[in-house]
């Protein structure tokens, strides 16, 4: 990978050319009064792969999840009085 160092007014006259160059693998270090600002490289095409059932046998659901909530928690969350 090679990589090559440009001024920020040499950035802004030719992005499209320096973007061409890092998709072909360059590198691109954006400097300002000769101090690097900046870099920018390749990013990898693939995304991280999905593993499906990773927490299998590790989390437990317990029987009454979807049960319904008790009168007074309900009334908490909607800032009522509490009736029982």
């Amino acid at each position: 990978m090679t990589t090559q160092t440009y001024n920020i007014k040499e950035v802004k006259a030719n992005l499209s050319r320096l973007l061409e160059k890092v998709a072909s693998g360059a590198e691109v270090i954006i400097s300002r009064e000769g101090k690097p600002m900046a870099r920018i490289s390749r990013l990898e095409a693939s995304l991280p792969k999905i593993r499906f059932g990773v927490l299998k046998d590790k989390v437990k659901v317990a029987e009454d999840f979807d049960a319904p909530l008790p009168d007074e928690l309900i009334s908490e969350f909607e800032g009522g009085p509490c009736v029982s």
